[in-house]
């Protein structure tokens, strides 16, 4: 298992507490949940459900088949002489008779896989889980519950922050995030894919670090081959993800497509004044519930630019997958199915990869810091958006550090060392000299270059205290 060392060590830290425990695991849709649960405790499941994909049983049928489908897991998995449940308090009263048929002492494992989904309309799912919990689970010194969901705001609105029976209930929460690029290739090199760190780069800013979606870069393919594979092929296997992504996670599917729509055409964000004028949505609670079920999923980040207030939060889209699949697949039937070869170096291409690098930097603070030397340092990521009268000035990574000093972070993807010129090195110091009006004269700024292959010397490559190149971010 490649990079859930953490998850996999807590996990079965849990497994041997001797006392009940509530797991709840959530994370982005194909992000790896699954797997990680399975891999850790193979073998020693007791009983496994998965809820049925809401875009298959849309209608009032969906209670029905989500209770025909635990009852099939129930009777797989030993049930005997028992009816289909008509309610979901039923449901759990046959998962209780099931247990209570296989308790031998030792250490019960129940995975409900999806758990969101079988939350459909007036079913009065959470109650009866509720119930199942409170009165009988809990009580189980060797049951050990875990519970995982790809739609992070539900577990986190009805299970971990619940302020009604299940309260304070959920005993440990793992939030699976994406893998780093240190563990895409690792993840490559298991799979024996063989790229560059370059290409790793490149394979990151399309699909991000989506166990899922890395799984589609193929053996003696380069990353352009495998790209076309993924999206521009007659029979690509991810032509029709975006749209499934959002109908199997969110409640409002099309309302959440509409702001991440909206998002993707300013790389900075937008505040929230400014998503509800565009997209004519009403401020309000659905409106926060779409924000945060985004920001729950990963989708999308809320941060406040560098001298701003919280009260002028940005949102911004940093899911990778989204970006480019809004920035080359969406609505594009006519492109040829070797798109991204023939335009592997074409200028919309270029300046593509320019702006997913920020992302990919935004991402990988931590490796950063790391590089930097200030991992122990506490540090505040954030943008630069000011004006000065029609000209203005953009900084995409701030890195402002509790010891005085902030890295001004210069992102640039090159496939050769960057090269500082005279009218590059006059901007570079504008810039610093605009941003040192806007600090305490305590503070001291450090100009960062993070990029590909490092910095070529020359009389103004100095105007960089630092160089951080993927070399570092991998290590």
């Amino acid at each position: 298992m490649i990079g859930r060392q953490k998850e996999e060590e807590k996990l079965n830290e849990i497994f041997h507490s001797g006392k009940a425990e509530f797991v709840a695991v959530y994370g982005r849709r194909r992000v790896g949940k699954t797997f990680l649960v399975n891999e850790t405790f193979k073998g020693r499941i007791t009983f496994h459900h998965a809820g049925l994909s809401p875009i298959e049983i849309e209608g009032k049928g969906a209670l029905a088949a989500q209770l025909s489908h635990f009852y099939t897991s129930l009777k797989y998995q030993g049930l005997e002489g028992e009816k289909r449940p008509e309610t979901w308090f039923d449901a759990f009263y046959l998962l209780e008779r099931l247990l209570d048929k296989k308790d031998d002492g030792s250490r019960q494992i129940v995975f409900i896989d999806e758990m969101p989904w079988l939350d459909t309309p007036r079913s009065s799912f959470v109650t009866a889980f509720e119930g199942f919990w409170n009165t009988w689970g809990c009580a189980r010194s060797n049951l050990m519950l875990i519970v995982c969901g790809s739609a992070s705001s539900w577990i986190l609105d009805r299970l971990i922050n619940n302020h009604g029976g299940l309260y304070g209930r959920v005993t440990h929460e793992i939030k699976l995030a994406p893998f780093t690029m240190k563990e895409c290739k690792a993840f490559f090199e298991s799979n024996e894919v063989r790229l560059s760190d370059y290409d790793i780069a490149q394979s990151y800013m399309v699909v991000g670090g989506i166990p899922y979606y890395l799984g589609f870069f193929r053996k003696g393919y380069s990353v352009a081959q495998s790209i076309d594979d993924m999206f521009f092929s007659k029979s690509s296997v991810l032509r029709d993800e975006f749209n499934r992504l959002f109908a199997a996670v969110f409640e409002r599917p099309e309302t959440v497509k509409q702001i991440v729509r909206f998002l993707f055409t300013r790389r900075c964000g937008y505040k929230r004044a400014e998503i509800t004028k565009a997209t004519g949505l009403k401020e309000g609670e659905k409106l926060s519930e779409s924000l945060n079920a985004l920001i729950a999923s990963d989708f999308i980040l809320k941060y406040v630019p560098f001298g701003h207030s919280k009260r002028d939060a940005y949102y911004k889209l940093v899911d990778p997958f989204c970006l480019f699949y809004l920035h080359f697949a969406d609505n594009k039937d006519s492109l040829t199915s070797d798109f991204w070869k023939q335009n592997v170096s074409s200028q919309n291409v270029v300046s593509w990869r320019g702006l997913a690098f920020e992302n990919l930097c935004f991402q990988h603070v931590a490796q950063i810091k790391e590089a930097l030397g200030i991992r122990a340092v506490r540090t505040n990521e954030s943008t630069l958006i000011k004006r000065w009268g029609k000209k203005g000035m953009q900084l995409d990574l701030l890195i402002v550090r509790d010891d005085n000093i902030i890295n001004m972070c210069e992102l640039k993807f090159y496939n050769k060392e960057f090269v500082v010129d005279k009218a590059y090195y006059k901007e570079l110091m504008d810039r610093q000299g605009r941003l040192e009006e806007m600090i305490p004269p305590k503070m001291v700024v450090h100009q960062t270059l993070i990029t590909t292959e490092g910095l070529k010397y020359n009389a103004y490559s100095t105007v960089f205290s630092n160089v951080i190149t993927l070399e570092d971010i991998l290590a």
